[in-house]
């Protein structure tokens, strides 16, 4: 039987940010990927990561704190979050910041994005982050990868400690000894169709967007040792996808975080356009049919950023995705909406906005707490078919701040650590743009450091 000190599940950012980590602290180590290439959800994800303080806001005159992220992850999240892992969070997300930049990673732009009350938004290419870390991983003589090596179950030795894993490679069933610890790092469960239907039946119709592994293996391996769950109760889908849509930066738009608005097949608006895209899909999800336009005019569209995943419009016009049109007459016609509930739904909206806060939903920003609204009236004017993708699962384990995961009373399961998509309690119930790759960057480290060298945090 082979042996390691760590094997690691999953080449998404947590698994690679995990193996280049043990790699430098000299660790054997064995990564096991179910596909035949890395990068799983990080790699249809937007590319934003959240971090503040960083070089990159300063440069741009934004004044930022930890404090005042951890504030608003908080906030995002309902007050559910698990506080030891959003302050751990806290205390070594700028040290990561730094520490990717260093291995490579090319931070492009900053924006702000849901839930953040600055720009804090560090937007990276996932690719190039992938293939920066697996170039790094390459060059490790005690670092290996095996593609198209399916993990099937975990096993405990005579001590109750998880310390082997048996995993088909090449057609034949293997069984390789990890002596220090197996971590999960193998993403959520947005592929599969049963898990889906019982742990988020109310998304039944939503696009599946996600990486083509995850279909919950780590939980259910998990699940076998006695693994907690958490957050299952706050599953949304992601809002702002093209019914059209295949992958996550192909068709998607939040141009209502720009300042436009999202109305309902009757041509009215039902939410607070600039809270977390979590929630906005719950409540479009409510809507007659589970149908939504994002409206905006031409003071919107000149906010238009190239290149980005999520405020490229002018991107989705070339794609012939929007409705492009001068007045609002033909805007009601496009979208099939009544002309007069339209009209006055925009004159209402307006109304409020130039007051400072429109009184039917509250608004008074663009997202979170930052950036002031504009009213709806300057030609042409725009909408974009939206619906609700069904994006990563921002639930999963239980895990200790030390990336330990953990059984329902607390205790820690010997043996076994999770990072990334498949744990669950950071998020709460809600979801802030760029914590999720920041959370699979900081816990993957901490985690190998935790089975290294029993750091508790």
């Amino acid at each position: 039987m082979e042996t390691y000190d760590l094997v690691i599940l999953g080449g998404g950012l947590a698994g690679m940010c995990a193996s280049v980590e043990a790699g430098e602290l000299g660790a054997h180590v064995l990564l096991l990927e179910k596909q035949d290439e890395l990068g799983g959800s990080t790699v249809l994800s937007s590319g934003y990561m959240a971090f503040a303080g960083t070089d990159m806001q300063e440069a741009a005159g934004i004044i930022d704190s930890t404090e005042s992220l951890l504030d608003d992850m908080i906030e995002v999240g309902g007050g559910v979050n698990d506080l030891s892992l959003v302050n751990t969070y806290g205390c070594y997300q700028l040290g990561t910041y730094s520490w990717l930049v260093e291995h490579g990673i090319e931070f492009r732009a900053l924006e702000a994005v849901s839930g953040h009350s600055v720009p804090r938004g560090h937007i990276i290419d996932p690719h190039q982050a992938i293939q920066s870390l697996y170039r790094r991983v390459k060059n490790f003589p005690n670092v290996s990868i095996r593609f198209c090596a399916p993990a099937k179950r975990l096993l405990k030795n005579n001590e109750g400690r998880i310390n082997r894993i048996v995993y088909d490679f090449n057609g034949v069933e293997q069984t390789v000894l990890a002596s220090k610890g197996v971590i999960l790092a193998s993403g959520g469960f947005a592929k599969n169709e049963d898990l889906l239907q019982q742990f988020a039946p109310q998304l039944k119709g939503a696009l599946r967007i996600a990486g083509g592994g995850n279909h919950g293996d780590g939980l259910m391996m998990a699940w076998e040792h006695g693994a907690w769950m958490q957050d299952l109760p706050y599953l949304n889908g992601t809002y702002g996808f093209h019914p059209t849509a295949t992958g996550a930066v192909k068709s998607q738009g939040l141009a209502f975080y720009k300042g436009g608005i999202i109305v309902n097949q009757l041509g009215k608006r039902f939410v607070n356009e600039s809270i977390s895209y979590k929630f906005l899909g719950k409540a479009a999800f409510e809507q007659p049919e589970q149908i939504s336009y994002q409206v905006w005019d031409q003071t919107v569209m000149d906010k238009s950023v190239f290149d980005d995943p999520l405020y490229d419009f002018e991107l989705l016009r070339r794609r012939r995705l929007l409705y492009v049109v001068d007045t609002l007459e033909e805007l009601a016609d496009c979208i099939d909406v009544p002309l007069e509930v339209l009209e006055d739904t925009i004159s209402r909206y307006n109304q409020g906005i130039q007051n400072g806060e429109e009184q039917d939903f509250g608004r008074r920003t663009l997202t979170h707490n930052y950036g002031k609204p504009t009213p709806i009236e300057k030609a042409p004017f725009y909408a974009f078919e939206s619906t609700v993708a069904m994006l990563a699962t921002y639930a999963g384990i239980a895990v200790s701040a030390a990336g330990q995961v953990i059984n329902p009373y607390g205790e820690t399961i010997p043996g076994l650590y999770a990072a990334g998509e498949i744990t669950g309690g950071f998020h709460g119930a809600g979801y802030m743009t760029g914590s999720s790759l920041g959370k699979a960057a900081v816990f993957g480290r901490i985690a190998v450091q935790s089975a290294l060298v029993e750091v508790i945090i």
